[in-house]
């Protein structure tokens, strides 16, 4: 119960942050990406202290022999830039672009009611299930004999 409170408040501190610092209205974000154009830099401010937080605390808790609510720190799996992380940190920067919301503040300003937020938000609900489906689609099976391992394929038909 311990961790639901934190992650709670941690979330609250997220949210609060964003809307303090702009970062739920559409037209900020916007203006900060015109870089040749009108450029808004104050949301620069907002991530510079954001990482200046992160940088002072991720170092304190790193000094731990563990950490508070759970066992042991995660392992980090995937360290390679790879095409995945490239193709996801462009789509996310091209969405970010077009509609002035990243995941973060779209959730966070649902609580205005906004019809883009909500948009938005349902939009890039939609993608993650479509994603999550393309990529079951084309994971690893085995074959009849269970043997060998081959890509799915639509003529596969469930087997």
């Amino acid at each position: 119960m311990k961790a639901v409170w934190t992650a709670g408040i941690a979330g609250l501190l997220f949210a609060l942050g964003l809307g303090l610092g702009g970062m739920t209205q559409p037209s900020r974000v916007l203006g900060f990406l015109d870089v040749t154009g009108a450029w808004d830099p104050s949301l620069a401010f907002v991530m510079a202290g954001a990482l200046g937080v992160h940088a002072v605390l991720q170092r304190l808790i790193r000094r731990r022999k563990a950490p508070v609510l759970a066992a042991h720190f995660p392992a980090i799996s995937r360290t390679r830039v790879d095409g995945r992380l490239v193709t996801g940190a462009a789509l996310f920067g091209v969405g970010w672009g077009l509609a002035g919301y990243c995941p973060g503040p779209a959730f966070t300003a649902l609580a205005t009611g906004g019809r883009e937020a909500v948009l938005f938000t349902l939009s890039m609900l939609g993608g993650m299930l479509l994603f999550t489906a393309w990529e079951r689609a084309s994971a690893p099976v085995p074959d009849a004999a269970g043997r060998e391992v081959r890509h799915a394929t639509a003529s596969d038909n469930g087997r």
